[in-house]
């Protein structure tokens, strides 16, 4: 039998003149909820290019909260087996 499940995934952008922060919320099926941060921050010298900017802000967001998941998989694994997970992403 499949089950389908979704979850939800916002993503807010802030640009402060050379520094883009992009912040990052999961809301799973179960209503946990997940907040992540990534930031970019261009060099004065360089032209302006927002875009990029949250580009580079966004994947740092999502590899924050990619660590954040398989830390808590890992111990959720652990409650249950009450020995030590080893993941890796």
């Amino acid at each position: 039998m499949e089950t389908i499940v979704g979850c939800d995934i916002e993503m807010e952008f802030r640009e402060i003149g050379p520094l883009t922060e992009a912040v990052v919320r999961l809301r799973m099926h179960d209503g946990t909820e997940m907040l992540a941060q990534g930031r970019a921050n261009r060099n004065p010298e360089d032209p302006s290019q927002p875009r990029v900017g949250e580009e580079i802000a966004a994947a740092r967001a999502l590899t924050n909260l990619a660590h954040r998941l398989i830390g808590k998989a890992g111990g959720d694994i652990e409650e249950v087996t009450h020995s030590k997970a080893h993941l890796l992403i």
